[in-house]
């Protein structure tokens, strides 16, 4: 679940870019895409990468700090939010939980795509491309035990991936589809309303 969470609350979004490298393609992306849509492929590995876990789902995005990701296979989930707060629904559990914004962000994967402090918050460095992919990688300039590592893939001049190593050594990669830069988004899809009969704890 927690793996999950940083993944969730990581994405937010390809463009296609002219760029020199995957680093600088990372800061125009963080400075010029203030919306976008995507659909994802997670698959979660566990630290011997003996067992896999594989869902999907589509997310949304509104900078600063606005996101709505929803996982429809193999179970459905909603992860929103509003600016304020982060939203976690779990349907089959008719239960949702709420976090403040500026304890669920700081230097993680969220912050990393979805805020705008990119160099105040991380330090960048190209990787070796693999394949068609393209490599960054993001250091928090604070230490953050909830990640060991993060590196977000470019493909030409799209976001292609994101690859994160949890603190228990547990592997998350991200691929994308059907990526749109800037799109027009309803506000209201960045608001959680607690559906009824369902329970609602706040951290």
């Amino acid at each position: 679940m927690r793996a999950r969470i940083l993944c969730l609350l990581a994405i937010c979004c390809g463009i296609s870019l002219a760029r020199a490298d995957a680093v600088e393609a990372l800061q125009n992306f963080v400075r010029d895409v203030r919306s976008g849509s995507a659909q994802f492929t997670q698959t979660v590995s566990s630290p011997d990468g003996a067992k896999k876990k594989s869902s999907s789902g589509s997310f949304e995005f509104q900078r600063p700090d606005r996101f709505r990701f929803e996982y429809s296979k193999p179970f459905e989930q909603l992860i929103v939010g509003d600016g304020q707060k982060v939203w976690i629904y779990d349907p089959d559990l008719q239960q949702a939980s709420s976090r403040r914004m500026n304890q669920a962000l700081g230097a993680t994967p969220a912050a990393l795509l979805a805020g705008n402090k990119l160099e105040r918050d991380f330090t960048l460095k190209s990787l070796a491309s693999e394949g068609r992919i393209e490599w960054v990688q993001a250091l928090p300039r604070q230490a953050d035990s909830s990640f060991q590592s993060l590196k977000i893939g470019f493909k030409g001049s799209e976001l292609a991936a994101l690859e994160i190593v949890d603190g228990f050594g547990q592997r998350s990669r991200l691929d994308f589809s059907a990526v749109n830069a800037n799109p027009q988004l309803p506000a209201g899809r960045f608001r959680f309303v607690l559906p009824a009969g369902a329970d609602l704890i706040e951290q």
